[in-house]
């Protein structure tokens, strides 16, 4: 007999290799998946029931010294269990007091999250201030300068489709730290050429591509040239946009910032980031499902009003947000966050990068923001080839 310890995220084929009947491999696999949930603020009485209810199955609450004596009103707890324990606690905890019905629809939301695949994002931008000058396509002078830029814009883009690209993201505006917001008119005339290009040639029906703006006009104008996707750093705070969005059916990627770009990174503080993160999705996935939008991919917004460790706290916990059931994008690319941790240019941040996005992809992200398409392609080649080997 030989043993040895495995590493699966996808258990149900494995169960299937060595003969498990489907059924069977169904019912362990709910088994395999090991769930930590951080629940705050929770009544005494809620505690004392779910703790109880927990031994009960097999799973288990951790709980502050004093919790069965209800020394406090309300505590912190931590849930253990597997996704089988999840989906019955799920259905049992409705029928409890202390706002544990609220918690079990909330569990509910952590089962069976689908996956999805992973979609590379590759960046343009049309304009002469974004932080990193490989993506700079700026269009100066005389309208026929403009029309150059605009070419040199669609031949990297033609390089990137090449390259494995899934989505291109065009900007007129950079949204850097500390930037300056730029007229209605000077963004139009940055990524209008660019947008006329993409339809006479009709790219869009090779790539995806996604217009980075939270200007309506200029928004409209390249949905009507064959987008797709709106992304907007603002997270539909217009109504405009949401309404442009959802009359020509485009996807919507809703991006969290804490204030504006001029002054975002000014101490930005939260009390607690993955729960106001999350309450913002919450707040804006309502808004974009009233204004008749049903495409919503999420961006926890790193880098867009957030210190160093707000920022690894958003990546160490991203699969929280799956349970919103909707895409992940995941936008690090030779961020300075990267410089903090390792102190380096920006033209030599692209292995930081790959770190970022490769990890955050293991924990649910599925579309990946980045400068650098190639190099981006390969990772996750390799990276899906381990993972999917048994």
């Amino acid at each position: 007999m030989n043993f040895y310890k495995i590493n699966s995220n996808d258990t149900k084929e494995l169960f299937k290799k060595i003969g498990t009947d489907d059924s069977g491999a169904k019912i362990m696999a709910q088994k395999t998946d090991i769930h930590l949930i951080y629940i705050k603020d929770l009544k005494v009485g809620g505690a004392n029931i779910l703790k109880q209810d927990a031994l009960s199955i097999g799973a288990d609450l951790a709980v502050p010294m004093g919790t069965i004596i209800a020394r406090d009103e309300k505590v912190d707890a931590v849930l253990m269990g597997t996704t089988k324990h999840l989906e019955i606690l799920s259905r049992k905890e409705l029928a409890q007091p202390f706002g544990l019905k609220t918690l079990a629809k909330g569990l509910k939301e952590f089962i069976n999250t689908k996956k999805y695949p992973t979609r590379i994002m590759g960046i343009i931008n049309a304009n002469d201030d974004s932080f990193f000058s490989g993506s700079r396509f700026p269009p100066k002078g005389t309208s026929s300068q403009a029309q150059g830029a605009g070419e040199d814009a669609v031949s990297k883009i033609k390089q990137m489709i090449k390259d494995g690209a899934s989505i291109i993201d065009i900007g007129g505006v950079s949204t850097r730290p500390g930037s300056d917001t730029v007229s209605e008119q000077e963004e139009m005339d940055r990524v209008k050429p660019i947008c006329d290009l993409i339809e006479k040639e009709k790219l869009y029906k090779e790539v995806d591509f996604s217009i980075d703006s939270f200007t309506p006009s200029v928004i409209e104008y390249a949905l009507k040239s064959g987008f797709k996707i709106v992304n907007d750093v603002t997270g539909l705070s217009n109504d405009e946009v949401a309404r442009v969005a959802s009359k020509y059916k485009a996807a919507v990627v809703i991006m969290h910032m804490q204030g504006k770009p001029k002054d975002m990174q000014h101490n930005p503080s939260y009390e607690d980031v993955i729960i106001e993160v999350d309450r913002f999705f919450s707040e804006r996935i309502a808004k974009a499902k009233k204004f008749g939008i049903e495409e919503i991919i999420l961006d926890i917004g790193i880098g867009f009003g957030k210190t160093l460790e707000h920022n690894l706290t958003l990546l160490k916990h991203t699969e929280h947000f799956k349970h919103f059931g909707y895409e992940l994008l995941i936008g690090a690319s030779r961020k300075s966050m990267i410089n903090k941790i390792t102190p380096c240019p920006t033209q030599e941040r692209l292995p930081g990068t790959l770190a970022i996005h490769l990890d955050s992809i293991k924990r649910g992200s599925s579309i990946v923001r980045c400068h650098d398409v190639k190099e981006h392609v390969q990772a996750v080649k390799v990276q899906e080839a381990i993972e999917n080997i048994l």
